[in-house]
């Protein structure tokens, strides 16, 4: 009897673990496969870059170990500029920005979705913000603020240095946009919370801060960071008003060591910097995802 119940048990094990088995064996065919791909795609890539017939001369004009080092440490006695601590004015640039683009932004968008006939005037002033600074390139937002302002000779205005310059052409070019993320967002909340907020009876003011923004706001994070990536590189546009930021001081070295692995470096370090912020986006469109999924 108890031979039987084993045989029997045996027979029906292979049924019961088999679908397990095989796609555990798929998955590693898959991550094979992957690697291999991987490596053959990278591997090609690299041989071409070194056996190319100019893969000598543009490892030295744009990978040299050297110059790259001394285009990032910077030489102030031959006038070269320092590429890593021109980041810096990348970074501050950036975070002076992103506060002030979240502000005026969130007021923009409201102002545009105001329905009050006192702030009329607003809300069309509003739309031609947004109309203007969305269909203007920001290399020429750049121009005309950065060389139009001080041409005012207006005594406080006119006598800022080109970075702030530079900081209010990205502030009033990403406000536009930002604007439009968040009334996206505050659109994208059901109508049905806002009748149960003036059901509740909540004023606009509170029903838009108590309960439209928060969900809005939740809405429109991947977005708003995606905008934010963005606006990081464009601070490298500062060097077109001749800010000493990364990009300028890659600049001064090629032109004057007739070598480009400054800018190579000023590269690698904006990847160091959106990278992360990259992968944080990701995460958090995923995790947004599978919140709607599971509530589904």
């Amino acid at each position: 009897m108890v031979n039987e119940t084993d045989a029997r048990l045996s027979e029906e094990a292979p049924s019961f673990f088999a679908p397990r088995r095989k796609q555990l064996l798929l998955g590693r065919r898959a991550i094979v496969a992957s690697t291999l791909s991987t490596v053959l795609i990278i591997g090609g890539l690299f041989a071409v870059f070194l056996l190319a017939p100019g893969g000598a001369t543009v490892r030295h004009f744009f990978f040299n170990p050297h110059d790259m080092w001394q285009s990032f440490v910077g030489d102030h006695r031959d006038a070269l500029s320092s590429v890593g601590l021109g980041l810096l004015t990348n970074i501050w640039v950036f975070l002076i920005a992103e506060v002030f683009v979240l502000t005026f932004g969130l007021a923009i968008a409201w102002t545009r979705m105001t329905k009050s006939p006192v702030l009329m005037p607003f809300r069309i002033l509003a739309i031609i913000y947004s109309d203007i600074f969305r269909g203007i390139p920001v290399l020429l937002v750049f121009l005309l603020i950065g060389f139009g302002v001080p041409a005012l000779q207006i005594s406080f205005i006119s006598n800022q240095s080109l970075a702030v310059y530079g900081c209010v052409s990205l502030i009033l070019t990403y406000s536009a946009y930002v604007a439009e993320v968040f009334r996206a967002g505050i659109y994208s909340v059901p109508h049905g919370q806002l009748l149960a907020a003036r059901s509740l009876g909540l004023t606009n003011a509170t029903t838009m801060r108590r309960v439209i923004l928060p969900q809005a706001v939740r809405t429109v994070v991947p977005p708003l960071l995606n905008d934010f990536i963005s606006l990081q590189k464009d601070t490298a546009l500062l060097s077109i008003l001749g800010v000493i930021e990364a990009v300028q001081a890659g600049t001064i070295y090629q032109d004057l060591r007739f070598n480009s692995s400054g800018l190579v470096v000023a590269s690698l370090l904006f990847l160091a910097m959106t990278i992360p912020l990259t992968r944080f986006t990701d995460s958090l469109i995923a995790r947004d995802r599978n919140r709607r999924l599971a509530s589904t």
